[in-house]
């Protein structure tokens, strides 16, 4: 059957697809559990010239894309994979994955600065709350939080804390659902198997 509309969605997993009577080969699956540190970019190049992710990572492991981002200047737990599917069930607020963010601010947090993180505020038109925030230490110079959200909105804890007067310091992320960075240290990685994705997120992004 010859396709001619670019935009026609398909299964890979049950057909076989030519490109001018030329088979194409389906790439090994892979996706990649990294721990980014801290000075990186999560794009594939950089007009300044910034070290990336993917300077971190095995060649022979391929064309990979990031599951969301982090920013310059957080550190922790980023996915990379060649499974556009997941990465996009992955990235759908609707499946309400969580993330857990160690945070650490300048000045005093007090519990009634957590209710407003709980609450939400609204920023250029934009709602940003956590969906969990735990005080863990809090003085005078700095406070120390756990926080986890549901949704990657564009740098949205620093944000949140922008709002209420705070400059975020550190940004970690220590988990993405199931996945935690166990023993990695900063610029190390692993892969990962798909037993471990589902064990992590189950299999309802996976059509095998």
């Amino acid at each position: 059957k010859i396709i001619r509309d670019p935009q026609v969605l398909f299964v890979p997993e049950e057909i076989s697809l030519k490109v001018s009577g030329v088979s194409l080969e389906k790439k090994s699956w892979r996706t990649v559990l990294l721990y980014k540190p801290k000075g990186i970019v999560t794009t594939r190049s950089d007009e300044k010239n910034r070290p990336t992710v993917f300077s971190l990572l095995d060649p022979a492991h391929g064309y990979l894309h990031p599951v969301g981002r982090l920013d310059m200047a957080t550190t922790g737990l980023l996915l990379l994979t060649n499974d556009t599917r997941l990465s996009s069930w992955l990235t759908d607020p609707v499946n309400q994955i969580i993330r857990t963010y160690l945070v650490t601010v300048e000045g005093l947090i007090t519990d009634k600065d957590v209710d407003v993180l709980l609450k939400g505020v609204i920023e250029k038109g934009e709602l940003l709350k956590a969906d969990y925030a735990l005080l863990r230490k809090a003085s005078g110079r700095e406070s120390h939080l756990t926080l986890q959200l549901t949704e990657g909105k564009n740098r949205e804890i620093r944000r949140l804390f922008d709002t209420l007067g705070h400059e975020v310091t550190a940004l970690k992320r220590v988990a993405f659902g199931g996945l935690q960075l166990d023993a990695l240290k900063p610029g190390e990685s692993r892969s990962m198997t798909k037993a471990e994705i589902i064990k992590a997120f189950g299999r309802a992004w996976c059509k095998e």
